[in-house]
């Protein structure tokens, strides 16, 4: 009876395993089979480096949208990678093992809020603050930035500590009795040793940047045109899926899925980098 069960855990895990790889396959291969053809018709320069967008006139170019994409993902990591290993450096590093045990689920929570709702505190409270100092329509590309980068805080944090804390104590011990500091120890030593999973962490963090909608649609302004300041506002390429899927038709939807598979093509190479990474991390321990 024992051996039976098993069986039946293992094939019912295997079934959910397979199920779960299958709905992936089908989800690219649909964005695929709608957007490459498309592609293909209009023409991949025509498609990715003209900045016409005006899908009833019959212009798709998404170059702005690129450019936007890349600009706000850009200033999000300026943002969120050097808080987030900051900050993981001195939870692993420089406070007490009780008091990081506590915090780090506690990050690691901030994952699970909407982020619809970081696009409301951003268009009530920031989008305000920085049309008033700095200038601009306020929706823009530097709020957009700024709240994504807060957004991929708990990401990188959570992945970098987790990099500091596999690090083996007696490197520490061993740079502590050659007669460093505590710091020049962390700073010599451990985060040179991880650096592949911080470098892990910010790439996912920049993927989840990269993919993010429902935020950038709110302060982003949402714009068609090529930003020339980070007071600019811009519609990102997801931004664009989002607004104008509900009533594309013909072209104008292949135009879209064509945009997804741009899209779909970043975010696996942004996640293959990460993986090799983290590969690296755990074969040189």
């Amino acid at each position: 009876m024992k051996q039976i069960g098993d069986k039946v855990v293992k094939l019912g895990l295997m079934v959910i395993a397979v199920s779960a790889i299958s709905s992936l396959l089908l989800i690219a291969l649909f964005i695929f089979k709608e957007g490459v053809p498309f592609m293909v018709r209009l023409g991949a320069g025509d498609f990715l480096a003209s900045s016409d967008w005006r899908p009833e006139k019959g212009h798709y170019g998404i170059f702005p949208m690129i450019v936007a994409s890349i600009w706000v993902t850009l200033g999000a990591m300026m943002i969120g990678a050097p808080l987030g290993i900051a900050g993981a450096v001195f939870l692993s590093e420089f406070v007490p093992k009780s008091v990081m045990r506590v915090i780090k689920p506690t990050i690691e929570l901030l994952v699970g809020i909407p982020s619809v709702v970081y696009g409301f505190i951003g268009v009530i409270v920031l989008a305000p603050w920085i049309r008033l100092h700095l200038g601009g329509a306020g929706l823009s590309i530097l709020t957009a930035s700024v709240i994504l980068g807060v957004m991929i805080l708990p990401t990188v944090m959570s992945i970098s500590i987790d990099a500091f804390t596999s690090v083996p104590n007696s490197y520490r011990d061993g740079a502590l009795a050659l007669g460093a500091t505590r710091w020049q120890a962390v700073h010599m030593v451990v985060l040179k040793a991880a650096r592949s999973g911080m470098v892990a962490g910010t790439i996912l963090g920049m993927g989840r940047a990269v993919g993010e909608t429902m935020a950038v649609i709110m302060v982003s302004g949402n714009a068609v045109k090529v930003p020339h300041s980070a007071l600019d506002s811009v519609r990102t390429l997801t931004a664009n899926i989002a607004l104008e899927m509900g009533y594309a038709t013909g072209m104008h939807r292949e135009a879209l899925f064509a945009t997804g598979v741009v899209l779909f093509l970043v975010i696996i190479i942004l996640n293959a980098i990460a993986i090799m990474a983290m590969k690296k991390r755990f074969a040189k321990k």
